[in-house]
């Protein structure tokens, strides 16, 4: 790592100060650091064509048009893009559902997107995480070496 000065006002210091306390950060360079990340990632949009796993978390009401049917069908279609899918009833006529997706940036935004739009669906929110796909032979410990493929994290899309 390069080691550089800035100077900032006293502020924006206490700002930084504080967010390191939220934050966990152990030093004002692991919060700045961050902080530029998440800056940087904000200011740079997914390209659609990017691979991404993508979290989708919203309320539904299951007695609206049949929504806790249909919900389920829609991944169950795209069950070679479902990772992982969890609902946990609120009451009798709400609960809070989060998916796991991966795809392309365009195929889990889109899926997302539709979803929000169901009468019934609020408080949509959909997080992505650049990823790549990676082809790996190794084993397992079971001493039957195989290739298969893992999702790497990447910095951005």
């Amino acid at each position: 790592m390069q080691r550089i000065t800035v100077t900032i006002e006293p502020a924006l210091l206490d700002e930084i100060d504080a967010y390191m306390s939220q934050s966990g950060a152990t030093n004002r360079s692991e919060a700045l650091r961050d902080l530029v990340r998440h800056a940087l990632a904000a200011k740079q949009p997914p390209r659609e064509k990017s691979e991404c796993v993508g979290i989708v978390s919203y309320a539904l009401d299951p007695t609206v048009r049949d929504l806790g049917r249909r919900v389920p069908q829609s991944r169950h279609e795209r069950h070679d893009r479902t990772v992982a899918a969890m609902s946990v009833p609120l009451d009798h006529a709400a609960a809070v559902e989060v998916a796991v997706m991966r795809g392309t940036v365009e195929d889990v935004s889109t899926y997302a997107n539709s979803l929000f739009l169901e009468r019934g669906i609020r408080h949509g929110q959909l997080s992505l995480i650049p990823v790549k796909a990676e082809m790996e032979f190794h084993d397992h410990g079971d001493g039957k070496p195989h290739s298969h493929s893992h999702l790497r994290v990447q910095e951005s899309f």
